[in-house]
């Protein structure tokens, strides 16, 4: 074997993508040392994207202070790259932030907005924002307020939306944020395909996680309906129906309708940012992962972008994960070579949580020595 790839997602909870790059490494120098071995680290949007573009990118750390979602100020950092900076919306409005105070009818995105302000005036040309871990259900609407865009009532008074009083917006105003952000291309990064509302919606699938009990879920689900309807006749935009307009309490489709954002999988923007398809070039073997392979394996995660890539271009992929559901088969038809599980005594997450950095590296060596002997044949 003479290249192989590993790009992998992170085992949440145990082990970060840079940590399983840095395992590789080891892993590779035992199984396989004329071997040339390409780590990429990645992440879908959520937490830990900065940190993988830090990497990959060669970019520097950006701090700066923003809003938490509870009006609080915070320390968050951004990456940048010449004129691209890279940005992750749970930096200001992830769940962590939130603590024990978790209520997605009263948090705000107005942070991640700050944060992107700061970016484009210092230079910034190109945002990639990451949506994901987030404690909000604003519809990105605070994030907008940041940048510029008014929001008013029927009274006219102006007002910064949260997930409360969506509903209450009468009028949209764009001009402030419409200035701002000329001649700067904003891509948001989504890990789940779910639209703004309905059964498979923001609220109904994601509030319960960040504090709604069934009564608010019900409430947030009508707003965000109601939010849809105000997006087209003030904007003409049906953001509301595009796949992962739901993501982030509803910021997909607020990105895309109050921002003019392209919405895209986030493994498939991580990937183009590597220019990952020039790397698979002369590639013997793509490992990828995640902690878990289920049946959202195959919907727009990093297995299924990776995939895609690799699959029409003929190079075999193996999938490590923690483990897996009988439903991740579905990854066989998107061109998975073979699923490789590292719980080798079926002990189950969190028991074997402690061993997960270990129990990686002797499933990507088994993987790895299997490759280099077949490659001798």
């Amino acid at each position: 074997m003479n290249k192989c790839i590993v790009v992998s997602d992170s085992f949440k909870g145990t082990l970060s993508s840079l940590e399983i790059c840095a395992i590789a490494r080891e892993a590779a120098g035992r199984a396989c040392p004329a071997c040339e071995l390409v780590c990429i680290p990645v992440a879908d949007g959520g937490e830990g994207t900065v940190d993988c573009f830090l990497q990959a990118l060669e970019g520097r750390r950006v701090v700066c202070e923003a809003t938490g979602p509870w009006g609080e100020p915070v320390r968050a950092a951004y990456c940048r790259a010449g004129e691209r900076a890279v940005i992750e919306m749970a930096a200001a409005a992830g769940l962590p932030l939130a603590g024990e105070r978790l209520n997605p009818e009263r948090t705000t995105t107005f942070g991640v907005g700050q944060l992107i302000r700061h970016a484009v005036e210092r230079g910034c040309r190109e945002v990639l924002l990451g949506l994901g871990g987030s404690c909000t259900n604003d519809g990105g609407c605070g994030c907008a307020a940041a940048l510029g865009a008014a929001f008013y009532r029927a009274d006219g008074s102006a007002f910064v939306p949260v997930g409360a009083d969506l509903d209450q917006i009468c009028r949209i105003d764009l001009t402030d944020c419409r200035r701002l952000l000329e001649g700067v291309t904003v891509t948001v990064m989504f890990d789940v395909d779910s639209p703004l509302w309905g059964p498979g919606g923001a609220a109904r699938v994601f509030a319960p996680q960040k504090g709604a009990d069934p009564a608010m879920v019900e409430r947030l689900d009508r707003r965000l309906r109601r939010f849809d309807e105000i997006l087209r006749r003030e904007l003409g935009s049906d953001a509301g129906r595009m796949p992962g307009g739901g993501a982030a309490g509803g910021m997909g489709a607020g990105c895309a309708a109050l921002l003019g954002a392209r919405l895209r999988p986030g493994i498939e923007a991580v990937l183009d940012m590597v220019d990952f398809d020039r790397l698979l070039e002369g590639a013997d073997l793509v490992v990828t992962g995640e902690g878990r392979a289920d049946g959202q394996s195959a919907r727009g995660k990093v297995v299924s972008g990776v995939a895609r890539r690799a699959g029409p271009r003929g190079v075999p992929l193996a999938v490590i994960a923690g483990s897996a559901a009988p439903e991740a088969d579905a990854l066989y038809e998107l061109g998975v070579t073979a699923l490789f599980v590292t719980d080798r005594e079926g002990e189950g997450f969190p028991r074997c949580a402690d061993r997960a950095g270990e129990n990686y590296r002797r499933t990507l060596e088994d993987v790895l020595r299997l490759a280099e002997a077949m490659g001798r044949r």
